[in-house]
């Protein structure tokens, strides 16, 4: 081969490198993400964003148990905002948020985040009110800022499998049984008469009358 054929085919070899690494970079900046996480919900209103907004319900198909909002809220301003409410329109469901220590509101810090879902994150739990059967569908989410109102989004509702088992809802702790009280009466009553009754009369002197104190 001669040396102007060399330089020609190394150049096409160059030329094909960063057009396939374009093609790559074309499916997105999160290619090689997506092909591990399904498509999430996510938008924005003024200085809040939602995101990777799921409904997950129990893995099983059918059975019974709590379901749970998840996902990450974003405060973009320099004032904290509250997650005042999250409802799902349309269903009976009743949203449930704790924040991730403590009791209280669940706040959103200023420039900061809030991650819904998962060991050691604020939760937002469903206890009833949401159909198993609503796996697959997108339901509508809404979220109630302090500041910023309401903001709605189209949340894919999925059983707690595979990658959405890190946020599996979990079942509320079932309440201890009544301890028995104290006080139960163990044996015969304290207090019960023992023996002849105190100050009852003695036997009368010899040679005497009782309770007179005369001797004959």
């Amino acid at each position: 081969m001669s040396r102007s054929l060399r330089r020609g085919a190394l150049a096409a070899t160059a030329l094909v490198f960063p057009l396939a690494t374009l093609a790559a970079c074309g499916a997105g900046n999160n290619a090689q993400t997506d092909e591990v996480k399904p498509d999430t919900a996510a938008t924005s209103v003024g200085d809040i964003k939602v995101q990777n907004i799921t409904v997950v319900t129990q893995p099983d198909s059918g059975a019974a148990g709590p379901a749970a909002v998840t996902g990450k809220v974003f405060n973009n301003s320099s004032t904290a905002q509250t997650i005042e409410s999250i409802k799902l329109p349309g269903t009976s469901a009743v949203v449930r948020l704790k924040p991730a220590k403590g009791a209280g509101p669940l706040t959103v810090p200023a420039l900061g985040a809030v991650q819904l879902g998962g060991k050691g994150n604020a939760s937002a739990m469903i206890s009833s009110g949401l159909p198993s059967t609503k796996n697959g569908n997108a339901e509508q989410v809404v979220f109630t800022l302090s500041k910023t109102g309401d903001i709605g989004v189209r949340a894919l509702v999925v059983p707690a499998r595979s990658y959405f088992d890190q946020v599996a809802p979990t079942a509320p702790a079932a309440p201890s049984a009544p301890a028995s009280p104290s006080g139960s009466a163990s044996g015969s009553p304290s207090g019960s008469p023992s023996g002849s009754p105190s100050g009852s009369s003695s036997s009368p002197a010899t040679g005497g009358t009782a309770g007179t104190g005369i001797t004959g």
